[in-house]
Order: structure tokens, then sequence, then C-alpha cells
């Protein structure tokens, strides 16, 4: 079975886009979508609303599957005027996020989806990069190296 849209991305891709819209910071879809121009009309088909997610876990990946806790998220699905239709899911309470984020599926499903990638979603994944690697460098800070004179070997 062929995994490919109509639209030429194949569904692995759509998941990862929709995951770095889910995940980004507060305002920087917003901001790289204001370089798309003009802005596309569109309708809601569900309005921007907030609600919570059950977070699932598994022990050591393998373990059966527990309840861990509830999480905020805000979810919108909007139609673009041609007719593309942009669902997103955004962590928190942030209405206007998740309408961007929204735009931006529906906007990668058009003939805009070139200009989308490179206005909006490679400034975002580097973004992601720079935050992975400041938390990595913050952590490699704190980290200890034990070092013993004499291990009790050398007797």
């Amino acid at each position: 079975m062929d995994d490919t849209t109509e639209n030429s991305f194949s569904v692995d891709e759509r998941r990862e886009w929709m995951s770095l819209l889910a995940k980004s910071s507060e305002g920087a879809i917003k901001q790289y979508l204001k370089d798309i121009v003009p802005p596309p009309s569109f309708s809601y088909l569900r309005q921007p609303e907030v609600g919570s997610v059950m977070v699932r876990g598994k022990t050591s990946g393998t373990g059966a599957a527990f309840n861990l806790g509830e999480m905020t998220v805000t979810r919108c699905v909007l139609r673009l005027s041609t007719g593309e239709v942009g669902h997103a899911y955004v962590q928190g309470r942030r209405k206007s996020c998740a309408e961007a984020a929204a735009m931006v599926d529906a906007l990668m499903q058009s003939k805009y989806a070139n200009a989308v990638r490179l206005t909006v979603l490679n400034p975002l994944q580097a973004d992601k990069q720079r935050q992975n690697t400041d938390r990595a460098q913050k952590a490699a800070a704190t980290k200890v190296d034990f070092f013993t004179m004499a291990r009790g070997e050398d007797t």
C-alpha cells in the first residue's frame, strides 16, 4: 500500500510537520507565517478550542500502558477558500497558535507548499535544533567525571 497522498507528500512527512507545529514555541508559527503573501481566506470547520488529552506511558518502553495524566491542548480545523483542510493540535492554551498551525497544514496541501516549507517549516526546524543543542550543552555542563587516583587494584 502506498502511503503517499495525491499532493505528493507522504503520511510520514505530514506527521513530521504536524509534530513540529504542535511543539513549536508560542507565536513562532504566526511570526513565520506572516511572510506568506497574500494571506489566504479561510473558514473555520472547528474554531480553536481548549481541551485536554490523556497522556499514556509505558514502563521501560515495553511494559503495560498506564495513564500518566492529562495535558492541556488546543485544537483547530479550518478550510481554505481553495478547499484544502488544515488540522492542528498544539500544546497548551494557545488558540492563535492552533489557528496558525492549521493554516500551515492546509497550505502544505496547496500550491504554496514549497513556499510554506521554506518560510515556516524550515525555520521552525532550525529553531528546534537550536533548542535541542542548547539543552544538550546545559546538560553537558552539569556532567561530573569521577576519577580516582588509586583504585585498590594497583597493590
